[in-house]
């Protein structure tokens, strides 16, 4: 028997941040649970063939764009289910034992993780991250740095990913609306972009960015700023 899952990674320029990733990854691989590794690159310039080649992965290269990078991440996969991973966000102990549960009991539901932040204390990240898993809790909005596991029938039926600069996660949680399990687990992701700008700005600044996003602004003009 195949093991189930296709873990899609999108890259660009990230090479230096995969070696953490991909060690939160070994529990599941020990577990028989990872079929296969897709990085799904846009156009890195840092050596990201020589890791894929390293470690065994498929990589599929296109435009720089995450919700298409996911999108044909998930073309190219082979598994019933589809674990997309930032490449800065690590899987906690336990995922695999979690996951297994999942599979089980939930193929008609997504599930995310609830959200942490690597190496960070204070009140910003208790803040941000708790915002973020009440968002999910209470409204089915994960950030994409929750991670998503979910069944390829599942994601076939909600038509996958959009080919969106930005907002993919936002886009694709409507459309699994009351499918969503939050796991207790929490993933720890990257927190340098909140510690650049600012904790209460940057989380300002998103959610800024997500009401923008909701009343009908163009993802690509979001996206366009996010970046600066």
């Amino acid at each position: 028997m195949r093991a189930p899952i296709s873990v899609i990674i999108p890259t660009l320029n990230v090479t230096p941040k995969l070696r953490d990733t991909l060690l939160s990854l070994m529990e599941g691989l020990d577990a028989g649970l990872v079929r296969e590794l897709i990085l799904s690159d846009g156009g890195s310039s840092d050596g990201v063939e020589k890791m894929a080649d390293f470690v065994g992965a498929e990589l599929v290269i296109g435009e720089a764009g995450r919700g298409g990078q996911l999108k044909r991440g998930a073309e190219a996969a082979e598994g019933d289910w589809l674990m997309f991973l930032h490449a800065d966000t690590w899987l906690p102990e336990g995922w695999a034992e979690e996951t297994v549960q999942h599979l089980a009991k939930a193929y008609d539901k997504a599930m995310v993780y609830s959200l942490s932040f690597h190496d960070a204390e204070g009140l910003g990240p208790r803040v941000t991250a708790g915002w973020a898993n009440l968002r999910t809790k209470w409204f089915g909005l994960p950030y994409g740095d929750q991670a998503l596991l979910i069944s390829r029938e599942l994601y076939d039926e909600i038509g996958g990913f959009s080919e969106l600069p930005l907002m993919e996660d936002v886009e694709i949680a409507g459309r699994l609306k009351g499918r969503i399990k939050l796991s207790p687990l929490r993933v720890r992701t990257d927190p340098s972009r909140y510690q650049t700008s600012g904790w209460w700005r940057q989380g300002a600044r998103n959610l800024f960015r997500l009401l923008r996003y909701r009343l009908g602004a163009d993802p690509i003009r979001l996206a366009r700023r996010y970046r600066h």
